[in-house]
């Protein structure tokens, strides 16, 4: 395996997933993006991929030489799996255990291992995710002590080491959007304001300031609070 100057990111077409995507580019040689079809109800973000990716590769020429192979993996036998919000019609609720159901289990460890066996054919030795459990909802697999148990594991069962970055866990959404703002500008941060996706309903009929959304769901509510917070420190600097 190379010396961790590769990286594979797990690129959704959230506002998390692309913020990492540009750290990862300010940071390796080669990166690679690897997304996932799980039968998710706001399907709409495999679309945004697309559109945010080609802007990377035209518009910031800072990393168009890094900037290597995408694919996406079918992984709809998880949407069959799940009975979730995230995977099914029906209305957002929390449950005894104050998860929001739509928490997918399992979600983000088949991400991570199939994205190690996908770097491991790559010779890419850093997986890359958005993964935060400052601003949240609460998923267990998104915490910093399961990602780190999964380094360990997925390190020794192929025998290499894999090293996995979230550089978003311990920043809230206003951090994230200032991050956005340090590594590419303000054209970083109208791109991912406009061209990526995060609302779990797939709403993308009204342009908020702060992007696309229904404007109700917890990711919705997440990220417009973390505009709000951003656009204020910035106005008191």
């Amino acid at each position: 395996m190379s010396q961790h100057n590769s990286a594979l990111v797990l690129f959704s077409g959230g506002q998390d997933s692309a913020t990492c995507l540009a750290w990862a580019l300010e940071r390796f040689e080669r990166v690679e993006t690897v997304g996932f079809d799980y039968g998710q109800r706001h399907a709409v973000e495999l679309e945004c991929r697309a559109t945010v990716l080609e802007a990377l590769r035209t518009r910031f020429p800072q990393w168009q030489g890094r900037l290597g192979e995408d694919r996406i993996l079918d992984l709809s036998i998880l949407g069959a799996i799940s009975d979730t919000a995230l995977t099914s019609e029906r209305a957002i609720e929390y449950g005894k255990n104050g998860l929001p159901d739509t928490f997918v289990p399992g979600r983000n460890l088949l991400f991570l291992t199939l994205s190690a066996a996908v770097a491991y054919r790559r010779n890419l030795s850093v997986l890359v995710g958005g993964m935060c459990e400052t601003d949240y909802s609460g998923y267990p697999d998104c915490r910093d002590d399961t990602l780190k148990a999964q380094q360990v594991a997925l390190s020794l069962g192929l025998d290499s080491r894999m090293v996995i970055e979230t550089p978003l866990m311990w920043l809230d959404k206003a951090q994230t959007w200032r991050l956005a703002e340090q590594l590419g500008g303000a054209a970083l941060v109208e791109l991912i304001r406009r061209d990526t996706h995060t609302c779990y309903l797939g709403d993308r009929s009204v342009l908020h300031d702060w992007g696309y959304g229904c404007g109700q769901c917890p990711a919705c509510e997440l990220r417009r609070a973390g505009w709000e917070r951003w656009h204020a420190a910035a106005a008191s600097a």
